[in-house]
């Protein structure tokens, strides 16, 4: 097949009435068709948050990669542009991999890595490399012929010769850096820093970071920013051991807070934790928007799990619903921007309920948000919230004070796999406090200040629309808001 942006183009214009609404989302982005996986390009431009993300539009799996585009003024709504990058030159003939825009005298430039096969095993047989395109008005991207702009020779000595991209590009001091994921051939991951003052020419810093072997054996989709007095290094670390009840997936999100050299080229490690704690979260990537928030989205799905969609939906892959990082102390928040209020619809509350044993809540809904205050009392053995609820079918977010444990429960869920997260949280003052986002076939928990995240995608029957709350032992839900989100 020849790939261009303008056959990607067609074939989703005349493929489109194909889509199955079953498992749809209602307010996150997903591909207009086809395939989605990582953010890419996340930027504010020209008054609109611009985002990208690697698409495949022929079929709803993985296959040579291009950019889809899609542009919002709110970060709830989208609306989808052409597609911005196809694998249509010498350097990405095989894919335009995950990557980064910056603003540069008025134009949206983009740097991603060009990925082409040496051979016929797609899983070791390939060479990256890094390329830019730039655009006058953020829908046409020109590549430029002068790529790639950080090529095959200019790969460290002691750092993989093939796995090398994801540049994530940012301004420090009036000059231009990057970040790109990689790691040492023995089992480590690391991640490099290149210099430049105009895009196109581009120096080898240092190591930024790497592995200790606790990390993971390759790092993708690094990200390095400042929140107030802390630098913030995010990555995905691909295969990454599992650490008491993080990092259970078999790729994994994390940030570190510490401190960035950029002279020298490393980063000082202070403190780490996952980015989220559900099944579906990776390759997040951030922005800084005209309101001095950072925000952060990620890809909500993860690799070689089962997604029900690819079978006759003619489409995968979501986003997540964009977050605001945010520094406490020496850990970073994560809270659901706050344009997302503006979609609340029908209003449901309730007070002081009493909890001892099941209670249907007397509302329903498969796209919606819930603000509930839990109250243990004293001998509370369990307590939380059954989601998505009909015909044997169940999402159970639970909560145990004995032990400190949050668990996200989808082993009844429907179609989808099953399993259970966990994340240890301390009650606050006795209560717990949830923020939920429930989108036709995702879940989204905030935990307290959003302290804590759990992410999974869900795939229930269009009757499972039940609401309950539950209680092992007395208990209280202080207060319960539910609004449907549309």
């Amino acid at each position: 097949m020849e790939y261009s942006r303008e056959n990607a183009d067609r074939f989703i214009r005349e493929s489109k009435h194909l889509l199955r609404p079953d498992y749809r989302l209602n307010y996150h982005l997903m591909a207009e068709f086809g395939w989605m996986n990582d953010p890419n390009g996340f930027i504010q431009y020209n008054g609109q948050y611009h985002l990208f993300y690697q698409h495949y539009p022929y079929e709803p799996v993985w296959g040579p990669m291009h950019w889809g585009h899609a542009v919002s003024r709110d970060l709830i709504k989208w609306e989808y542009l052409p597609v911005a990058l196809a694998p249509d030159g010498v350097f990405d003939r095989d894919g335009c991999f995950s990557g980064s825009a910056v603003e540069k005298d008025g134009n949206l430039v983009l740097m991603y890595t060009g990925h082409v096969m040496t051979g016929p095993d797609r899983d070791n047989d390939y060479k990256q490399s890094q390329g830019i395109a730039y655009s006058k008005d953020g829908v046409t991207f020109t590549k430029w012929e002068g790529n790639p702009v950080i090529g095959y020779d200019e790969i460290p000595a002691g750092v993989s010769q093939k796995d090398f991209r994801d540049p994530k590009v940012f301004v420090k001091d009036g000059q231009y850096y990057v970040v790109l994921g990689s790691n040492d051939t023995r089992g480590n991951g690391l991640v490099l820093l290149y210099r430049s003052d105009d895009l196109k020419k581009w120096s080898f810093v240092n190591i930024l970071a790497a592995s200790d072997g606790r990390f993971g054996d390759n790092w993708e989709c690094p990200d390095l920013f400042s929140l107030g007095d802390k630098d913030i290094f995010m990555l995905s670390p691909q295969r990454m051991p599992a650490q008491g009840e993080s990092f259970r997936n078999l790729h994994s999100t994390m940030y570190v807070v510490g401190k960035f050299d950029p002279i020298a080229g490393q980063f000082q490690f202070e403190r780490y934790a996952p980015v989220d704690h559900g099944f579906d979260f990776y390759a997040p990537q951030s922005t800084l928007d005209d309101k001095g928030r950072r925000i952060v989205i990620g890809w909500m799905d993860m690799w070689e799990t089962d997604m029900p969609t690819q079978k006759g939906h003619y489409w995968a892959g979501a986003m997540s619903l964009p977050r605001e990082a945010i520094l406490d102390g020496d850990r970073v928040l994560f809270r659901p921007v706050e344009e997302v209020e503006a979609y609340r619809h029908n209003e449901y509350e309730l007070y002081n309920v009493p909890l001892d044993g099941e209670r249907d809540m007397g509302t329903s809904g498969d796209s919606y948000e819930i603000q509930a205050v839990f109250k243990a009392e004293e001998g509370t053995e369990e307590f939380g919230l059954k989601l998505r609820v009909g015909d044997g079918e169940e999402t159970i977010l639970s909560y145990r004070p004995d032990g400190e444990m949050f668990s996200f429960i989808r082993d009844r869920s429907g179609i989808g796999p099953g399993g259970e997260r966990r994340v240890r949280v301390s009650l606050t003052k006795g209560t717990l406090l949830l923020r939920i986002f429930v989108d036709k076939s995702s879940v989204e928990v905030f935990i307290g200040d959003g302290e804590h995240v759990v992410t999974s995608r869900i795939y229930p029957g269009p009757e499972s629309l039940g609401i309950k709350a539950f209680a092992k032992g007395a208990c209280t839900l202080t207060s319960f808001h539910k609004w449907d989100i549309h």
